[in-house]
């Protein structure tokens, strides 16, 4: 069992050298700090709003940005500004949720179907029933079902991104199940279980977390999307999606309303983009040689 184990350090924990050096790699840093600093602006957003998210100024209706508001007013002369601020912390926690709870199920289906090939077949072809659904077409059948409250929207994007999750994690496990230290643990009478989480899963983590940060940022975009169509959660919660779908009917004559926070979901969903890759550079031995990780 030592050798096992010397193996699986080897070509999981060793991995995680990298770490250290992560603000040698450009992109990863950038995308770091832009996820950092998105998500320190919307749970300070108590400390750094200058208005009620929710408090109307009907004098100051789809007024342009100025000092007094920063990003401008709705046609309800609501904060842009205080909204946009209010509205990343619900749209962080939605990403967070659906990447938490389609990654546990996901990583479940993976293992399940990967090792245990009688299962495999049973579970892939439902799940590829899920998959052959357009993402924002099954999320918006999903939401009209279950009713548009954050909670639900949470459970509609869980459940679209879950497939694409196990597929990601069964692909690794076929892969590890046919490792020797694996075959090793096999043949001196270990459990299916024991090998499952001893060995296979600890050696699926670096697909987990990066799939993980791929989910999280299209969950930030689908749930933007959902609000924006109006098929996610009510438009008086504040959410990117939800403010932009507010100013879609006005446009062409107050488009702030709907730029600053559509600049938010550019970032989020860029940093969380470029963190991802960097993960999978450091993650992947096949990329450490060419880009000198």
């Amino acid at each position: 069992m030592e050798v096992i184990d010397m193996e699986e350090k080897n070509s999981f924990f060793s991995r995680f050298k990298g770490l250290k050096f992560i603000f040698k790699y450009r992109s990863m840093a950038i995308g770091l700090v832009l996820v950092t600093f998105l998500l320190l602006v919307s749970l300070l957003a108590p400390f750094l709003s200058t208005h009620d998210p929710t408090y109307k100024d009907p004098n100051n209706r789809l007024s342009p940005p100025s000092r007094e508001y920063f990003f401008g007013t709705d046609n309800l002369g609501e904060d842009v500004y205080s909204r946009t601020l209010y509205g990343g912390r619900l749209s962080f926690l939605t990403g967070f949720s659906v990447m938490f709870i389609s990654g546990f199920f996901g990583t479940l289906l993976g293992l399940i179907a990967g090792y245990y090939r009688r299962l495999d077949f049973v579970i892939m072809r439902v799940l590829d029933g899920f998959m052959a659904f357009p993402s924002i077409l099954l999320a918006i059948s999903l939401t009209a079902v279950l009713g548009g409250r954050l909670s639900n929207v949470i459970i509609a994007l869980s459940i679209v991104y879950t497939p694409s999750f196990a597929r990601v994690i069964r692909s690794a496990v076929l892969i590890i199940r046919e490792t020797e230290y694996v075959e090793a643990s096999k043949a001196i009478g270990a459990s299916s279980l024991r090998i499952i989480f001893r060995h296979i899963l600890p050696n699926s983590f670096a697909a987990i977390i990066v799939q993980g940060s791929y989910i999280f940022a299209q969950a930030v975009i689908l749930e933007a999307a959902l609000s924006f169509l109006g098929a996610g959660v009510p438009p008086w919660i504040p959410t990117w999606g939800s403010i932009m779908s507010g100013g879609r009917p006005y446009m062409t004559v107050a488009p702030w309303i709907i730029f600053f926070p559509g600049i938010f979901v550019i970032l989020a969903v860029l940093g969380l983009n470029l963190f991802g890759d960097g993960l999978r550079d450091i993650f992947d031995p096949r990329l450490r040689g060419v880009r000198g990780i």
